[in-house]
C-alpha cells in the first residue's frame, strides 16, 4: 500500500508541476469565455447587417402591410418592374434576393411555382421565414374559397396546458423534464471529455517512461498492477483538481462579466437563437418560468446526483484509463496507438449516442435500462438517467458491475502492461496482445 501511495503522489505531483498543465489550467477558462464573447460579438454583427429582399407579386397575393420591415430584414415591392428587370437590378445592387410570385390559374399551381433568386445560397432561416409567410397567405385564400370565416378560425384557437403529476402527487412539467435532460446531458458530456483528455494523458505518461527506459528501474521494485493503478489514480486526482479550478474560475468570470462589463450570459446565449425563440424566452420569463425553473432545480436530488456523478466519473475514468495504460505499454510511440484506440473509444461514443437517442425520449425504457447496467456505457447513460429518478436496486447493480469490471480490467490490462512495458522495437498486433495476456511467467 505504501508503494501505491508513493506512485500516486509521484504521478500527481509530476502532473500538476508540469508547465503545460499549469498554463492550460488557467488559460482554458479564459479561452472558453473568450470564445463565448467572440460568438456573442459575431452574432451581434451578423444581426446588424440588414438583408434587403425585394418581391415581385404578379398574383397580387400580398398586401403592402403583409411584409413588415424589421431590424434585420427590409422588404421592397418591385412588382411594377417585372421579374426580368428586377433580377437585373438586384444582381447589380446590394440586395439579398428576389421573391417571385408568378400569376397562375389557381392556388394549387401557385404553391408549386414560387421562386427565389439570389447571388449566393440563402440561409435556411430566411427561406423558412418566407415559406411560412406564403403558406399562411395561401391557406387563408384557400379557406376563403371554401367560404370559411378566417376571423372565426383565429378566434377559435386556444392554448391548452396539461398538468403532469406522479401518483404521489408531485407535480411535473415539460420544463422540468427539459431541466433533467440538461443536467444529465452535461454530466455525461463532462465524463466523456474527462476520459478522452486524461485517459490519453495516462497513455502518454506510460509511453514516455517506456521510451526513456525509466520503467525498467521502476518495475524491478513495484508490481505492474500497483504501478498502473497508481498512474491512473494520480492522473485522475490531477484531473479532478484541474476541473475544480476551471469551475471556480468560470464562476468568477461570469460574475465579473455580469457586474463590471454588463454582459449577461443569458443574453450571450440568446444571441445564437432566432428572434422568435428569444421572444418566446422573454415571454416565458415574464410569467415566472425562470423562477419556477430555479425552484425545480433545487427540488432535484442534487446530493444524490453529485455523489453518483463522482462515483461514475471516477469509475468510468478508471475503467477506460486501465485500457489506455495497456495500450501505452504495448506500443513504442503515440502514432502506433491508432489501431488500438478505436475499440476503446467505441463503447464511450456508443454511450453518448444511446444517452441522447433513448434516455431523452424514454429514460426508463428497456434500452436505457440495459445500457445503464453495462459497465462500458453505464457511466454516461446512468448519469443521464439519474435526474429522472432510478430505482435504488438498479443503481446498486450498475455500481457493483462497474466496480467489478474496473478491478477486472485493471488486472487484465496489467497482464498486457507487465510484458509490453519491456518490449521495444516491434509494433504489436492483437495476436501478440493475446499471447501476453495468457503469459503466466
Amino acid at each position: 500500500m505504501k508503494k501505491l501511495q508513493l506512485i500516486i503522489k509521484r504521478e500527481f505531483l509530476a502532473k500538476i508541476k508540469n508547465k503545460s498543465f499549469i498554463v492550460m489550467t488557467f488559460l482554458s477558462p479564459l479561452l472558453m469565455v473568450g470564445i463565448g464573447f467572440l460568438v456573442f460579438f459575431l452574432s451581434k454583427k451578423n444581426d446588424e447587417k440588414i438583408k434587403k429582399i425585394v418581391y415581385v407579386d404578379e398574383y397580387k397575393l400580398f398586401a403592402k402591410n403583409d411584409f413588415k420591415n424589421t431590424k434585420t430584414f427590409q422588404y421592397s415591392d418591385y412588382s411594377a418592374l417585372g421579374i426580368e428587370e428586377t433580377k437585373k437590378k438586384v444582381e447589380a445592387g446590394d440586395y439579398y434576393g428576389v421573391l417571385y410570385i408568378p400569376k397562375k390559374e389557381n392556388i394549387e399551381a401557385l404553391a408549386k411555382s414560387i421562386e427565389f433568386y439570389s447571388k449566393e445560397s440563402p440561409s435556411m432561416s430566411v427561406i423558412g421565414g418566407l415559406e411560412n409567410k406564403v403558406e399562411s397567405k395561401l391557406r387563408n385564400l384557400k379557406l376563403d374559397t371554401f367560404g370559411i370565416d378566417i376571423e372565426k378560425i383565429e378566434a377559435s384557437k386556444i392554448n391548452s396546458t396539461i398538468k403532469m403529476y406522479n401518483f404521489s402527487g408531485e407535480e411535473s412539467s415539460k420544463l422540468i423534464n427539459g431541466l433533467k435532460i440538461g443536467v444529465g446531458a452535461i454530466a455525461g458530456y463532462l465524463l466523456m471529455m474527462f476520459v478522452m483528455i486524461y485517459g490519453t494523458s495516462v497513455m502518454r505518461s506510460v509511453i514516455e517512461e517506456k521510451t526513456s527506459r525509466i520503467i525498467e528501474v521502476i518495475v524491478s521494485s513495484v508490481k505492474p498492477f500497483q504501478l498502473m493503478l497508481g498512474k491512473i489514480i494520480g492522473n485522475a486526482s490531477a484531473g479532478l483538481l484541474q476541473f475544480c479550478i476551471w469551475g471556480i474560475i468560470l464562476l468568477i468570470l461570469s460574475i465579473v462579466s455580469s457586474s463590471v462589463f454588463g454582459v449577461d450570459m443569458a443574453e450571450m446565449q440568446s444571441a445564437r437563437l432566432s428572434a422568435e425563440q428569444v421572444a418566446a424566452m422573454k415571454e416565458a420569463a415574464d410569467v415566472g418560468t425562470m423562477q419556477t425553473l430555479i425552484q425545480e432545480f433545487f427540488r432535484l436530488p442534487l446530493v444524490t446526483i453529485f455523489m453518483l456523478f463522482i462515483f461514475y466519473f471516477l469509475g468510468g475514468f478508471f475503467l477506460y484509463s486501465s485500457l489506455f495504460a495497456a495500450v501505452g505499454a504495448a506500443v513504442d510511440s503515440e502514432t502506433d496507438t491508432q489501431q488500438f484506440m478505436l475499440p476503446i473509444m467505441l463503447p464511450l461514443i456508443l454511450g453518448v449516442y444511446i444517452g441522447f437517442a433513448t434516455v431523452i425520449n424514454d429514460p426508463h425504457g428497456p434500452i436505457s435500462t440495459v445500457f445503464s447496467m453495462i459497465p462500458f456505457t453505464s457511466p454516461i447513460v446512468m448519469l443521464m438517467r439519474v435526474p429522472f429518478g432510478v430505482p435504488w436496486y438498479e443503481i446498486v447493480i450498475s455500481m457493483a458491475l462497474l466496480l467489478f469490471t474496473f478491478v477486472f480490467m485493471v488486472w487484465f490490462a496489467a497482464k498486457i502492461y507487465r510484458v509490453g512495458i519491456l518490449m521495444y522495437g516491434k509494433k504489436p498486433t492483437y495476436k501478440d496482445l493475446w499471447k501476453w495476456i495468457k503469459y503466466n511467467g
